[in-house]
Parts: structure tokens; sequence; C-alpha cells
């Protein structure tokens, strides 16, 4: 590792991850924009004025959306012990809202889905999440979806593979 690579990697490792995995093994090969996302991930996945079951709810939202199959391996969990009911992971994965939802957990499902499938959120969808969340927690909602999204790129692009023995959770939609 070059000095500014090393110096990201300790300062992840350092950090509330507690080490280097996923996306970091591909962004360490550009330590300066590492060393940016990893600022901005910190925040989203612990500093967030969202609860942690709705951004790990936001963040399957994403993973599902861009088929990110280590993205979700990685949060699915994540999202369970955070206090989201299996059935409700298991909706997203197959493509499907799912029913019953809480009105919490609707506000995140729409809204993220909503921005990535049509790149807009409607009236509906924004004053939902505005209602529920506040200014802040809408911001940090688009924040986490950016976010997860530049982390799903990274994670397909270079082919990112699950860990051994594990086999990809997400099937293709049709």
């Amino acid at each position: 590792m070059s000095d500014a690579q090393r110096r990201v990697y300790n300062d992840i490792v350092s950090g509330p991850r507690g080490s280097v995995r996923g996306p970091f093994d591909a962004l360490l090969r550009s330590p300066e924009l590492a060393d940016r996302l990893q600022k901005v991930g910190a925040y989203v996945r612990f500093e967030s004025s969202l609860p942690a079951r709705l951004a790990e709810l936001a963040i399957l939202v994403t993973a599902r959306h861009w088929g990110a199959q280590y993205e979700w391996y990685a949060h699915r969990r994540l999202a369970e012990q955070a206090g989201l009911a299996p059935a409700i992971a298991d909706a997203i994965a197959e493509g499907r809202r799912p029913a019953a939802l809480p009105e919490d957990e609707a506000a995140v499902v729409d809204f993220c889905r909503e921005l990535h499938e049509t790149k807009h959120v409607s009236d509906a969808a924004w004053n939902a999440a505005l209602g529920r969340f506040g200014e802040r927690g809408v911001i940090d909602l688009i924040g986490t979806c950016g976010y997860y999204t530049v982390v799903s790129m990274v994670l397909n692009a270079t082919r990112h593979p699950m860990p051994e023995g594990v086999a990809p959770p997400l099937r293709p939609l049709s």
C-alpha cells in the first residue's frame, strides 16, 4: 500500500467499521475517494438522524434496486438485528412492496423505491417522509440512498465476491 492508502486503511480500521471489507477493498485504489466516501458512509450508517432499522431498510431497498448481492448479504442481517421483520426483507428481495408495513417503514420503502425507479419522488412520498422524519431525516434518507448506490456500483462493477460458501441471496427480477 502507498502511504495514502495506508492512512485511509488505518482510519477505516480505527473507526466504527473496525475493518476494511466490501467496497473498500476496491476503493482503496483511489485513496482520496475512499477517504471521502468512508466519511460519508460513517455518517450515514452510524450518525444519521434515522433510526438504524429505517436506515438499514433504505439500504436494502437500494441494494435490491442495484442487484448488489454482497451489499444485501452484509445488510440484511444488520437490518434484522435493528428490528426489521424478516418478511419485509423477503418481500424486498423478491422485488415486491411489503404488505402491512408500519407507517415509518412504508414512508422509507415508498420514498426510496420512487427515488430509485423514477429518479424523483411524488408529493405523497415526500410529504410522508417529511412528516415522519423532518427535513434532516429526508435529507439523511436521500444521502443513504445515494451513498449505498455508490457502494452498490463499486461492488457490482468490481465483481466483489460473496464470502466463501455463501450463495448470492438475490434472484434476478424479471
